[in-house]
């Protein structure tokens, strides 16, 4: 893995960590990332053969 520096609006870490706690909160981030990215890539039509 990379680590990598996310910045979040004031009040969002602790919104994470009241739902999944402090120890889980990067576990939380890369889940949803990888929610997210996978609904987008849904919704985009295939690339074509190159």
């Amino acid at each position: 893995m990379k680590p990598i520096l996310v910045r979040l609006p004031e009040g969002m870490p602790e919104r994470i960590d009241a739902l999944v706690g402090k120890n889980k909160r990067a576990d939380f981030i890369r889940k949803a990332v990888e929610a997210e990215l996978d609904r987008r890539e849904k919704g985009k039509p295939e690339a074509a053969d190159k």
